[in-house]
């Protein structure tokens, strides 16, 4: 496999395993995953309640089993936007392709077990998007003030970072641009510092320290102060020799992580001030993905059952971690009993996904490149008619 599809299959195959292990244990404290499962989870299992078909707050979800959630399904739809306008993409693309996808194009929803609508599996948060764009004719750009500040625009970033393998940077900007259609705040802030995170991880001989070094570069307010919260942990707790039992890391990633999570401690019963906007508050999710990434060295095996086994919002930090890790490391570092078991009990092609995404990097760093090169030229002659006219002076 080119080391392009096989960077490319790693971050999208990563993403969705993760998405689908983690949607199993979504919800739920460490203690109660491991009642429910005899101890911690190593892979693949079923749902945490058998009544799942009608207990709340899980129906009518069918969680578990290697379904992906809205996570996969998002990621999934915005690789169809840009398999579709084949260049870069911004918020005006969330409302001229992506809200038509959530609402008119039907397909196998995993959790429903049946064909529908992506907005009939999408959290509030996400049918935001539809309200706001298809309905209410919002701009584009500011659509997403005033939404639910939650990970729901990072989620699915993961196309971002890899449109723009090697720039963490430009992957921040076009995300923190998309992401303006559906979030404010440090929700779209997560989504650019994601991408970003994607981008350095998936650039040839990437390696955890410029991964690292990426999301320190362009994060920003609470959500900078959060990575830099865990990162200060993970190394502290490393320093003094770690721990054999991964619960510890789960603690300490948990600790560093709580003083910038508005969910707080309750994650089914939030506080009165959870996810409204902030200057110095962050989402959970993002950090805590980075913290097991660089803990475990880029280990995905690893970082993913961290994730899982951490509970709260397991599916979109599995989904984060998973992707980061299998840019750093390819397609081979994803588990292949995993791949295998969630592409067929959700009904993926998941091959025919990772061949379009690379097939729009390709188109779009060609473009870029014709871009750098006009600009170089352009940027030729205006230094060299300065440099001329200095030497005339």
């Amino acid at each position: 496999m080119f080391v392009l599809q096989d960077r490319v299959a790693g971050v999208l195959a990563g993403a969705a395993v993760g998405d689908a292990l983690g949607g199993a244990t979504e919800g739920w404290t460490p203690e109660q995953i491991e009642e429910r499962h005899g101890g911690r989870v190593e892979g693949i299992v079923g749902p945490f309640l058998a009544d799942w078909r009608t207990a709340r707050p899980i129906a009518p979800y069918h969680k578990g089993d290697g379904h992906v959630t809205d996570d996969t399904l998002m990621t999934h739809a915005l690789v169809e936007v840009y398999a579709k306008r084949r260049r870069h993409l911004d918020a005006y693309d969330v409302a001229g392709d992506l809200v038509p996808l959530m609402i008119g194009e039907r397909r196998w929803v995993p959790e429903l077990e049946d064909d529908a609508l992506i907005l009939q599996r999408v959290f509030l948060a996400e049918k935001w998007i539809v309200a706001k764009l298809h309905y209410g004719h919002a701009d584009p750009r500011e659509a997403g003030v005033g939404n639910i500040v939650n990970c729901g625009a990072t989620m699915y970033m993961a196309p971002v970072g890899l449109v723009h393998i090697g720039d963490p940077r430009g992957a921040y900007a076009e995300a923190i641009d998309i992401a303006g259609a559906h979030q404010s705040s440090y929700g779209r802030e997560a989504a650019g510092v994601f991408a970003a995170a994607v981008a350095a991880s998936a650039a040839s001989g990437a390696t955890i320290a410029d991964v690292r070094a990426a999301v320190l570069d362009v994060a920003h307010d609470g959500t900078a102060a959060a990575i830099r919260a865990v990162f200060d942990a993970v190394d502290a707790f490393a320093a003094a020799g770690g721990s054999d039992d991964p619960r510890d890391l789960a603690r300490v990633v948990r600790a560093a992580v709580a003083p910038f999570d508005t969910v707080g401690e309750q994650y089914r019963a939030p506080a009165m001030d959870a996810r409204l906007p902030s200057r110095t508050k962050s989402i959970e999710e993002l950090p805590v993905a980075l913290g097991f990434v660089v803990a475990r060295d880029g280990d995905l095996r690893a970082a993913v059952l961290d994730a899982v086994n951490y509970g709260r919002d397991s599916d979109s930090i599995a989904t984060m971690a998973g992707a980061i890790c299998g840019g750093l490391h390819g397609q081979d570092a994803v588990p292949s009993e995993w791949v295998s078991g969630v592409t067929t009990a959700s009904r993926l092609d998941l091959d025919g996904v990772v061949t379009s995404m690379t097939e729009v990097v390709r188109d779009v760093a060609r473009a870029d490149a014709d871009r750098a090169n006009q600009r170089m030229a352009a940027l030729a002659t205006v230094l060299g008619a300065s440099q001329n006219q200095e030497g005339a002076a």
